[in-house]
């Protein structure tokens, strides 16, 4: 560690996504992580959680209250409804760094949009015009001064940049989005949904036309775009695919179509483009990429997504905040990711 290395640490890092981000700043060539914290395993090594960690960092989980010292940055992997509370604590005790949030809980600017779509009050009403949506390929550069990232969604995260560079040229579109997503995705705790008899060999939709990452993209594409989505669980562990269907009135023009994503992440270097094909799940697991492919026939529209739902759609994206928060490369620490399985699933 150098005198330029960024201390980070980690709050409530038990779960998947935080496991990723632990490997991912074990290895990241200017941020040392000093601190992860765990309400259940304070006291034992963090491969008690992440085997696959064992031999990459020999950190022990902390308790939640902690000093965080000189710490520059603070990733928080809480479930939603909890984020808030930890930011909270943060602050009234002063800390003045970096918050990279990876749950729900500053995603949205009005406060009623958390008793509608996640059944909680907001405790911090007055924060969340605070907090920048983290989605660098749509808003980055950030404002000057930013300090505090909601990271997207996983689903929000692909839905959106599939759509983005439409809305930006196609209006009143109505848009059918049918997504499928691993076992990963529902978190660490077991439940019958997730449990391997019913997932295994099954696909089942689930939330339909109401799932809690809906208007977050409608947030981000706008108004005049209509979007039914569907969800869908997968008998896999990581990874979402999913393909948006547009009709138009008139013929669709396949090289604007081309122009239009070329424009809008030509320079993005975590979009991947495939024009003329849909991507298969299996090229972006293990990535930090989201991958982007279009097909047009006639009047009709099928762009395809994939992404890995821990890293683009949770961890590795917010490393891509921290660096940008940090005036680092965007990059750093990210590139060359190998692809690899989740050990310990």
């Amino acid at each position: 560690m150098t005198d330029q290395t960024k201390k980070v640490a980690l709050l409530h890092g038990a779960g998947y996504a935080g496991g990723e981000l632990i490997g991912l700043l074990a290895n990241h060539p200017a941020v040392s992580l000093e601190i992860v914290t765990s309400r259940t395993l304070a006291g034992e090594p963090v491969w008690k959680a992440h085997p696959h960690l064992r031999g990459v960092s020999d950190l022990t989980f902390s308790g939640e209250e902690v000093d965080l010292g000189d710490v520059e940055a603070v990733f928080i992997a809480a479930e939603h409804g909890k984020s808030a509370a930890a930011v909270q604590n943060l602050l009234a005790k002063g800390y003045d760094g970096a918050i990279v949030d990876l749950s729900a809980d500053f995603r949205f600017n009005q406060a009623s949009m958390y008793d509608q779509w996640f059944k909680f009050t907001h405790p911090m009403p007055e924060r969340l015009a605070d907090f920048q949506y983290g989605s660098p390929e749509l808003f980055s550069p950030y404002p000057a001064g930013t300090k505090y990232i909601a990271n997207p969604g996983c689903f929000a995260t692909g839905v959106t940049l599939a759509l983005w560079p439409l809305s930006r040229h196609l209006s009143n579109m109505h848009v059918a989005v049918t997504a499928l997503t691993g076992a990963s995705g529902s978190g660490t705790r077991a439940k019958e949904t997730t449990h391997f008899p019913t997932r295994d060999g099954n696909v089942r939709a689930y939330k339909v036309l109401s799932h809690q990452h809906l208007p977050e993209v409608q947030q981000n594409v706008g108004p005049t775009v209509r979007i039914d989505f569907i969800p869908v669980s997968g008998p896999w562990t990581r990874g979402i695919w999913g393909t948006a269907h547009i009709h138009t009135d008139s013929k669709v023009d396949f090289e604007a179509v081309s122009q239009w994503f070329e424009e809008a992440y030509g320079n993005a270097p975590f979009v991947r483009c495939y024009p003329g094909e849909l991507p298969e799940m299996r090229w972006s697991v293990g990535t930090p990429f989201c991958d982007i492919g279009w097909v047009v026939k006639d009047s009709t529209l099928i762009v395809g997504f994939a992404l890995d739902n821990l890293l683009k759609g949770a961890a590795s994206q917010a490393v891509q905040n921290m660096n940008l928060v940090l005036d680092l490369p965007e990059t750093m620490g990210l590139l060359p990711t190998p692809a690899r399985a989740y050990a310990s699933l």
